[in-house]
This record gives structure tokens, C-alpha cells and sequence, in this order.
């Protein structure tokens, strides 16, 4: 596996080692080893898995507060998506900097994205499905969401959303959400 760290401190770009032949092909979509070779160590609890119909489906900037924070590590298995991670760690030096990466079926890349930051991906392709670990288990109470076209963030989407959630749409900015709600704090 490939780990190469993004320019946000913490997350990285993951490439397995594929072995293919004339019968297809054959990957370690993880490993504990060698997550903690590159430095990454975390226990996942639980897998999700999400498909989407229609190109151009934006799902984020979504997140989970303290005490239920989660890290995640994100792969595409059905088509082809852009994946991003947005720093919204209180005093962090990248605080409300992003990154994003293709992520798709064929280059099998995956992100992995550490607590205290916002994820949001756009579909790319129809028919698209996302397979991802957390480190925490989902809990709805601690449920957060920011604005997916936050001038102040400025995220860089490859393509016009097509469908939104009303809970996306509706989401505050990452100010509004600062101002009184957010409670990760950057621990250097």
C-alpha cells in the first residue's frame, strides 16, 4: 500500500497494491498492518455503504461532534466519485482548508480522513457506490453538516450538483456552525 499524505496534516491518499492476471484482479482494501506502517492508527467499528442513482448526487460536508467524532476511510466500488476533507479543527493552522481526489472503481485509490474534519463527495458517474470504515459508531445526536458551497471554504466541485438532501441544502457555514456548535479543538 501506497500512503501518500495530502496538504492537510493528517489526511492521506491510500493505494493498494493490485495483482491482476487474465482472471481480474486481486487487492488488500485494508489493512491494520499496514495502516500503522503508515502511520495511521485507528480501529474501525463499523463499514457503511451508499449508492447513488444520478451523476452530480452531493452527499456533505457532513461530521460527527466529540465525544462520537469519526475517522473515516473512503473507497468508490461502483463508478467514480470526487471526495472531500475540510479541517474544522478549532486553532488548527489549516482550519477550513480542503482537499479533494477522484475516487473511483477503476483506481481503486481510497482517502482516509481523521476526526475533525467535514467529508462530502459529488458523484461523478450514475450508478455510484461508496464503501467506507468509521472508527466510532453513528450517532445522530452528535450529527453535523456545513454548507457544501461555503464561499469561505471554496471547494472546488468538478461538476454542479444535480441533487441535494433538504438537510444539504438547508446547512449553515462553517462560521455559523463555529460560532457555537463546532467543539473539535487541534491538538498540534
Amino acid at each position: 500500500m501506497k500512503a501518500t499524505e495530502t496538504k492537510l496534516k493528517g489526511v492521506f491518499i491510500l493505494e493498494p497494491q493490485v495483482f491482476g492476471d487474465a482472471r481480474g484482479w486481486f487487492m488488500e482494501s485494508w489493512s491494520k498492518r499496514k495502516m500503522e506502517e503508515a502511520g495511521i492508527n485507528v480501529d474501525f467499528v463499523q463499514d457503511n455503504q451508499s449508492f447513488s442513482a444520478q451523476k452530480g448526487t452531493l452527499r456533505g460536508l457532513h461530521y460527527q461532534l466529540n465525544p462520537k467524532c469519526q475517522a473515516k476511510l473512503l473507497r468508490c466500488t461502483r463508478g467514480k466519485i470526487f471526495d472531500v476533507a475540510v479541517d474544522i479543527r478549532k486553532g488548527s493552522p489549516q482550519y477550513g482548508q480542503w482537499v479533494g481526489v477522484e475516487l473511483s472503481a477503476d483506481n481503486k485509490k481510497q482517502l482516509f480522513i481523521p476526526r475533525g474534519f467535514a467529508h462530502g463527495f459529488i458523484t461523478l458517474t450514475d450508478d455510484v457506490e461508496v464503501q467506507y470504515k468509521a472508527d466510532n459508531y453513528y450517532a445522530p445526536e452528535c450529527d453535523g453538516n456545513i454548507r457544501w458551497d461555503d464561499a469561505d471554504i471554496g471547494v472546488e466541485w468538478p461538476i454542479e450538483p444535480v441533487i441535494l438532501s433538504d438537510k444539504d441544502k438547508n446547512a449553515p457555514t462553517l462560521k455559523e456552525r463555529a460560532a457555537n456548535h463546532l467543539n473539535f479543538v487541534y491538538e498540534g
